[in-house]
């Protein structure tokens, strides 16, 4: 009896600790004022309504501090938006940061597909907020394919193809007739053209509102900079990687192997081609956009958001390839050191998606119920 009594006594001091320490804000290492409220405190029946969210702004990394330092992909959006409301998210990566005069909401995932999906679906089933109105913006840095555009530049894209969820054979070992080792699943060779319905290797989000998007900032003037133009012109045979910077549309591969080379370039327009049947091959590449528009998808039929409402944007800080003369091993290793355009592609993104949202915002009465782009389809091919 007494060693339960003790026991009962530990477990009421462990929980009254915890609660002190969250409310301190213990542990926040940026010294941050406590979090507006954590999931536990969500609100119940007769509680305040849900926090409203007109755009959730979905970055991957930061860097190190959110303010103040080398910025990621997360720093810019929250000075310059004034993201200054914290909410503690313990179940996920980061904590997210509001603004409530905007209604701006900003995410951090953690790099790669596990923790970008897990994040999307702890927010969606997070009851403090309301997203069933919400445009979600991905805003990430990404490789991108030289045949298609110079480092810098910024893609809206519509294909998602996953370039994990596959077949793989070592290609020491494939059979002579192959190009390649990686091949789709519930196929017999690659580029089978008996191809299975896809089953999370695409995702097709909305194309309209992709290129409404694009029309609005197909004309805007990106970051250049004297460091750009010397990386451009090492890629002396692949004209679109020698333009300034400027916003396009392709296709996007999502993986969690940080792949480099010319082969590897190969291989991923030809596997973008094969599940868009043709409408597009990979324009840039990353870690973590089919995992999360996964969880999009299933929050979607559980009506708590519109996953018409989601956009992919990623601007290249770096090329997929080498240019003639080095290795890809050699360049793969170069790109350790630092992405060559690490701050004009955060810069991009913060242009580009920053023109869409402020549109969305200007004018919420009409956008909040009518999802734009059903003519910017067609219009714009």
């Amino acid at each position: 009896m007494l060693i339960r009594k003790w026991h009962r006594l530990l477990i009421c001091k462990s929980a009254a600790l915890a609660t002190c320490l969250a409310v301190a804000g213990c542990g926040n290492p940026q010294n941050e004022p406590p979090p507006t409220s954590s999931p536990s405190q969500a609100p119940s029946a007769g509680a305040p309504a849900p926090v409203p969210v007109r755009v959730v702004v979905v970055t991957m990394f930061e860097r190190g501090a959110d303010e103040g330092d080398e910025p990621g992909e997360f720093q810019f959006w929250k000075e310059r938006r004034d993201l200054d409301q914290r909410f503690a998210f313990p179940h996920s990566h980061h904590d997210l940061h509001y603004n409530a005069e905007s209604q701006i909401l900003g995410m951090v995932t953690g790099v790669g597909t596990a923790k970008s999906a897990a994040a999307t679906m702890a927010l969606g089933l997070d009851p403090r907020f309301d997203l069933r109105q919400a445009y979600w913006l991905v805003a990430g840095i990404a490789g991108i394919d030289p045949e298609d555009a110079s480092v810098g530049s910024a893609v809206w894209s519509a294909y998602l193809v996953d370039g994990d969820l596959g077949y793989e054979i070592d290609a020491r070992e494939i059979p002579e007739d192959w190009d390649f080792g990686f091949f789709a699943r519930r196929t017999s060779f690659p580029f089978d053209p008996n191809r299975p319905e896809p089953q999370g290797e695409l995702f097709l989000i909305n194309a309209g509102l992709r290129d409404w998007a694009y029309g609005l900032t197909k004309d805007l003037e990106l970051p250049d900079s004297p460091q750009l133009a010397e990386h451009r012109s090492l890629y002396a045979e692949h004209p679109n990687a020698r333009k300034p910077p400027f916003v396009t549309r392709g296709g996007h591969i999502a993986a969690m192997t940080f792949w480099h080379g010319t082969l590897m370039n190969d291989w991923a327009n030809a596997y973008v081609r094969y599940w868009s049947d043709g409408e597009t091959d990979f324009v840039t590449s990353a870690m973590e956009d089919t995992g999360t528009y996964q969880a999009i998808t299933y929050l979607h039929e559980s009506g708590r958001v519109d996953r018409d409402r989601f956009m992919v944007l990623r601007t290249g800080s770096n090329h997929t390839m080498p240019p003639p003369g080095i290795t890809a091993a050699e360049n793969l290793l170069r790109e350790n050191e630092g992405y060559s355009g690490m701050r004009a592609s955060l810069e991009a993104l913060y242009l580009v998606g920053g023109t869409v949202i402020d549109e969305l915002l200007s004018d919420w009465p009409r956008y909040s119920v009518e999802v734009p782009g059903a003519e910017a389809q067609s219009a714009n091919r």
